[in-house]
């Protein structure tokens, strides 16, 4: 094998350089010599017409000798004139039992150095081993390193450390958001029904689950009208089941050069997948369906191409990646997203009911230090009639402006007096809540028994 080095210098222009990499793939032409050549990082110089030429020409050329051209990249570059010239390998990540023989090699060498301590359990070393899954060599190494010198010793509570190195990845990637699971079940009023499906899919991910036959949950659509807490949903969901949270933004997937799209989808799924089991959090999903039908003419089909990407690894992944999409609009949704198979359950989130409103007042005049008892409930929910959460929110947000800038305590009827200068959603788009709450009675289901009893007429 022979190894052909990066042929940019420091001081190189752009014009020297494409002659010193046209000349690297002439001299691999005129070789006499049955070899393979290794071309590290070559996806650098792809951007040339002259070198796709000379590849394309390259490739001709070594299909009747024994000679192998091998490009090695960080990522996959691979012009539209090339696809049928180069076959695609992707190099699996180190397994479970590769990352348990690099963990122990390095505890073998941290046992033997008196300055570090190891108290882990076999429990806790597959706990280790399987926090570092979809992690590479390099970075599986590093991280079970910077566990054991963080404070000299490594026990059954270093995950962490190793979910911390994945967080840096997530990180530099730019593409996904972390979001720390910081947000309780308990900071959602109403939705039992949703509650509900959810806690019987905490265990789901589990290896005695695989063993009973249970699949890996695969995700949710929640459909419903603004500020009712499908957001908020989606980050208690990571929390109630002990599992990251990252948000993908369509809006970085999508790049202005072509292809370039296409390899960030790829990236961030990856990336979701190295911190499997996750939750996967796609907000307002129906803006990233929003171009694809009239993708061929806008973007050569960009969108329609992204979009196909996502769905298919929807339908066909393996990795615990719990998907929540959440979406205000049904309009541009695809029936291939709505179709079971992709998503375990479609969940209409509607606006709050007299009970549910109640549950709301409490948990947001709680969040600003005050007792809920001090205030008349009953009056503040039949003035709500209509509001959503995010609205009811903000009434009380409005009402403490009003009684600190006067100097005073917040009451029931500051409450009240900002509910009533409020104009809701659900009048200004009174038609369009209107056809979603139709729109949603026979295609999805209810996230609360309230809801649920409305829609049956009781």
């Amino acid at each position: 094998m022979r190894t052909v080095h990066d042929p940019q210098g420091k001081h190189h222009h752009k014009g020297d350089t494409d002659r010193e990499v046209l000349a690297v793939l002439n001299s691999i032409l005129q070789s006499g010599d049955a070899a393979i050549y290794l071309l590290k990082d070559f996806h650098a110089y792809l951007d040339a017409p002259e070198i796709i030429r000379q590849v394309r020409d390259l490739g001709e050329a070594l299909r009747s000798t024994r000679k192998t051209v091998i490009i090695v990249s960080p990522k996959v570059v691979i012009p539209q004139e090339l696809e049928k010239s180069i076959t695609l390998l992707d190099l699996p990540l180190p397994s479970n039992e590769e990352l348990r023989n690099l963990l122990t090699g390095q505890l073998s060498g941290a046992r033997s150095n008196r300055n570090f301590d190891v108290k882990l359990s076999e429990e806790g070393l597959n706990a280790l081993v399987n926090a570092a899954h979809g992690l590479t060599w390099q970075e599986a190494e590093n991280a079970f390193a910077r566990a054991i010198v963080r404070d000299r010793m490594l026990g059954d509570g270093d995950v962490q450390a190793i979910m911390e190195e994945k967080r840096q990845i997530i990180r530099k990637s730019g593409l996904l958001e972390y979001y720390p699971a910081e947000t309780s079940m308990n900071a959602v009023g109403g939705m039992d029904l949703l509650k509900e499906w959810l806690r019987k899919r905490n265990r789901a991910f589990s290896e005695s689950a695989r063993a009973y036959g249970l699949p890996v949950p695969r995700g949710v659509l929640l459909m419903g009208i603004q500020g009712c807490g499908k957001s908020l949903v989606a980050k208690t969901i990571a929390r109630e089941w002990g599992m990251p949270l990252v948000r993908m933004d369509m809006s970085r997937i999508f790049q202005a050069y072509i292809g370039s799209s296409e390899e960030n989808m790829r990236q961030a799924l990856n990336m979701a997948e190295t911190l499997a089991p996750t939750i996967l959090w796609i907000d307002e999903i129906e803006k990233a369906f929003s171009g694809m039908g009239a993708s061929d003419a806008s973007d050569s089909g960009t969108t329609a191409r992204v979009i196909g990407q996502f769905l298919t690894w929807m339908q066909e992944k393996e990795s615990a990646v719990f998907v929540v999409a959440t979406a205000n609009k049904v309009e541009g949704l695809p029936p291939e997203l709505l179709r079971k198979g992709r998503l375990d359950e479609i969940f209409f989130v509607d606006l709050p009911r007299a009970k549910e409103r109640a549950e709301i007042f409490d948990i947001h005049i709680r969040n600003y230090n005050r007792d809920p008892r001090q205030f008349d409930s009953k009056l503040m929910v039949q003035h709500a009639e209509g509001f959503s959460g995010a609205e009811i929110e903000q009434a009380i947000i409005s009402a403490l402006h009003d009684s600190y800038f006067e100097n005073r305590e917040l009451t029931t009827e500051d409450v009240i007096h900002n509910l009533q200068i409020t104009v809701p959603l659900s009048q200004t788009m009174e038609k369009r809540v209107k056809a979603l709450q139709e729109w949603a009675i026979p295609r999805a289901r209810p996230v609360s028994s309230l809801q649920q009893l409305a829609q049956q007429g009781g």
